[in-house]
């Protein structure tokens, strides 16, 4: 048997992990809180509370639509619950350190399972590639066909610069996952 390197991450089975309350905190203090619907970005779909597009029964949120904080982490808890089953399913036999989980899971929030399955990142971790799986992050750039780490006279654009600054400091954290914590 050899023994792990000093610096090896320490990888647990998928089918043991489960979003950490880091993870949560972290996901709804990135989506930020609205009482009634919005449009986040341009060409994107109306979201509620905690950057929920659907509410705790399954209905998709409509604009006109309005929660209060305790109804939002409710319904973003059982948003990310229903992602999370399927999002796990989708690793079977794969290994993840818990930030890593947390920070794809966050990613499927955002972007969704549908994208989670036929991304890089889900390859690359199957495959046991977790450096190619962090750099698979950066190609998750878009909204809407617009690309939101476009620049205007050397300036963040007003759009969607959110979307790209959150894309790379998902990569930066799991790149940093990648040494032992």
């Amino acid at each position: 048997m050899s023994e792990r390197s000093a610096t090896s991450p320490v990888r647990i089975a998928v089918a043991a992990l489960g979003l950490s309350m880091a993870g949560f905190i972290g996901i709804t203090m990135k989506e930020g809180y609205t009482d009634k619907a919005v449009i986040p970005t341009k060409g994107d779909v109306p979201t509620l509370g905690f950057g929920s597009t659907v509410h705790e029964d399954g209905r998709r949120v409509q604009l006109g639509d309005t929660t209060t904080p305790v109804r939002a982490l409710r319904t973003a808890q059982a948003h990310i619950a229903r992602d999370e089953a399927t999002f796990r399913d989708s690793l079977a036999g794969a290994f993840l350190t818990q930030g890593e989980y947390d920070l794809y899971l966050d990613f499927t929030y955002q972007y969704g399972i549908g994208n989670w399955r036929q991304s890089g990142m889900r390859r690359n971790v199957l495959a046991g590639n977790y450096t190619a799986a962090c750099d698979a992050l950066l190609g998750y750039r878009f909204a809407a066909g617009y690309d939101c780490s476009t620049t205007i006279n050397g300036q963040p654009n007003k759009r969607c610069w959110g979307v790209w600054a959150r894309q790379q400091e998902r990569h930066a954290k799991c790149l940093a996952e990648q040494v032992a914590q």
